[in-house]
């Protein structure tokens, strides 16, 4: 088991985060999956110009990035980049994201244009491309990782102390057993 961190919501949050990086693809007829497909906003809009209102759509949440960070797609990307000790390949952000190569590629470009992370040449195999966090990239998670805290810091108001710790040792135990 990971190591939970010592405050409830701190672990909680940490729960949260790992449970949505192990969803996976949806099967055929599920249903529409929010924000996983082309998005109808242009890259301008997601840079920023023109576009001052980001819609999330179902299950988006409070830290689901805004007009500069896109969807839950693109923040897993982020969050298993930020969680890697090196670089990534495309296809083990494919895996890590639950999308396929085609998707993660497209997250990838539309991530280096907008500053958030950056290819780099694999030292072991010069043929292979990685992808890298940029310090904008670093930056990021570490905003929207606070945003997710405060967000069940204040869901968990109501709470008390014991139930923030048991709901936090669940979570953990859940995402812990979660099949990937």
């Amino acid at each position: 088991m990971a190591d939970a961190p010592n405050d409830p919501a701190d672990a909680i949050a940490d729960a949260l985060a790992r449970l949505r990086s192990k969803r996976g693809p949806r099967p055929p007829g599920a249903g529409p999956q929010p924000l996983h497909g082309p998005h109808p906003h242009s890259a301008d809009e997601h840079r920023g110009r023109g576009h001052h209102e980001h819609h999330h759509g179902r299950g988006g949440g409070p830290w689901a990035g805004g007009p500069r960070l896109g969807g839950p797609a693109r923040l897993r990307m982020l969050e298993a980049l930020a969680a890697a000790s090196g670089g990534l390949s495309i296809s083990a952000i494919a895996d890590a994201v639950g999308v396929d190569q085609p998707r993660a590629s497209r997250l990838v470009q539309q991530s280096v244009e907008l500053g958030l992370v950056m290819r780099e040449a694999d030292p072991d195999d010069a043929r292979r491309t990685l992808v890298a966090l940029t310090d904008q990239g670093r930056s990021a998670v570490r905003g929207f990782r606070g945003e997710r805290r405060s967000s069940v810091a204040a869901a968990l108001e109501s709470f008390t102390d014991a139930e923030r710790t048991e709901l936090a040792r669940l979570l953990a135990k859940l995402a812990d057993g979660w099949p990937v």
